[in-house]
C-alpha cells in the first residue's frame, strides 16, 4: 500500500485564498495525495477573555484579529474547493467545532480530520463518525483512555478510519519524535496507523516510512520565514518534493518480505561468484 501523503497548508495561507492555491499548487507539483485546512468558529473554539487579549498581528492588535484574519470565508473554501479538482488534488480539512464540521459537510469530501486537541471531544467525534467517511485520527496530547474512547466510537460507527502517531510539540525534537508507537498502536488496535508530524527535518518522517505507516502529514509553507505559527516547522517547496521523494524511495525499498527469493541480479552474481570458488557451492560435504 502506498503511503497517503497529506500537505498541511492548515493556516499557513495567512487568510489569503492566492496563497492557499499557491500551496495547493505546490502541493500537487510536489506529488501529495491531498492537502488539508483546519477550519475554526472562533468565537466557538476561543473564550472571550481570550480574544480580548492583546496580540499583534497584520490584522491588529487583538487575539481576536489574528484568529479572524486566519479564517478563510465560505467563497473562498468554494473556490478552493473548484481549484482542486481542476488541479485533480483532493482536500478536507480537521473541524475545530461542530458549527465548522456542519460547515465542511456542505462539501463532497471523501476525507475528515480529527486534529489532536479534538480528539477528547466526543460531540464533535460522534458526529464525524456519523458521517462514515475515512477519518484521519491524530493522537498528539492524548492519554490512552482518550484514544480507547475514539476508538469505540468509530468502531461503534462502522466508521473507516486510521489512527496518525503524533507528537504535540512545535517543534518537535527528534529524540521525542517516539516512533516505536507507531507499531505499538498498530498492535493495539488492529488499524492502519499513519504519522502527522512536527519536526523541522526529513529523517524521522522517513524512519515513519520505513515502519510501514499508510498515511503522512507534514506542514507545507512557501517560505518558513513567513508570518504564522506553524511555518517554522513546515517544510519549504523543495524539502516537501525531497521528502516525498524518499517516501516513495522507502515503499520500494521495503519490499515485500519473503525470504529465500534471491533478485535475478544474484543468481547472476551466485553463478559468476560461485563457479570461481567451487567449495561455495555447497559441494564441501
Amino acid at each position: 500500500m502506498s503511503v497517503f501523503v497529506i500537505a498541511e497548508i492548515g493556516i499557513n495561507h495567512n487568510g489569503s485564498p492566492e496563497l492557499a492555491r499557491q500551496l495547493i499548487d505546490v502541493a500537487k507539483d510536489c506529488g501529495a495525495d491531498a492537502v488539508k485546512f483546519q477550519k475554526r468558529t472562533v468565537d466557538l473554539v476561543y473564550s472571550r477573555a481570550f480574544l480580548d487579549e492583546r496580540r499583534e498581528s497584520p490584522w491588529g492588535t487583538t487575539q481576536r484579529a489574528q484568529k479572524e484574519g486566519l479564517e478563510l470565508s465560505e467563497d473562498d473554501y468554494r473556490e478552493i474547493d473548484a481549484y482542486c479538482r481542476s488541479k485533480g488534488i483532493e482536500w478536507f480539512a480537521s473541524a475545530w467545532d461542530l458549527q465548522s464540521y456542519r460547515f465542511l459537510q456542505s462539501f463532497d469530501l471523501r476525507l475528515n480530520k480529527v486534529a489532536s486537541p479534538m480528539i477528547a471531544y466526543e460531540p464533535l467525534l460522534r458526529a464525524i463518525a456519523s458521517d462514515r467517511r475515512h477519518t484521519f485520527i491524530s493522537t498528539g496530547m492524548s492519554t490512552l483512555a482518550e484514544i480507547d474512547r475514539a476508538v469505540e466510537i468509530f468502531s461503534a460507527a462502522r466508521c473507516s478510519f486510521e489512527l496518525m502517531h503524533c507528537v504535540s510539540a512545535y517543534p518537535l525534537a527528534d529524540r521525542d519524535a517516539n516512533l516505536r508507537a507507531i507499531p505499538a498502536l498498530r498492535a493495539r488496535y488492529g488499524v492502519d496507523v499513519g504519522y502527522s508530524s512536527h519536526e523541522v527535518g526529513l529523517a524521522v518522517s522517513c524512519g515513519a516510512t520505513a515502519l510501514g505507516i499508510t498515511s503522512l502529514e507534514r506542514h507545507l509553507t512557501l517560505d518558513r520565514a513567513m508570518y504564522g505559527t506553524d511555518q517554522a516547522v513546515s517544510l519549504d517547496p523543495a524539502s516537501f518534493h525531497t521528502l516525498v521523494q524518499a517516501v516513495r524511495s522507502i515503499e520500494r525499498a521495503l519490499g515485500d518480505g519473503a525470504l529465500g527469493q534471491p533478485t535475478r541480479d544474484e543468481v547472476s552474481a551466485a553463478e559468476r561468484l560461485r563457479a570461481q570458488h567451487p567449495t561455495a557451492g555447497g559441494d564441501a560435504n
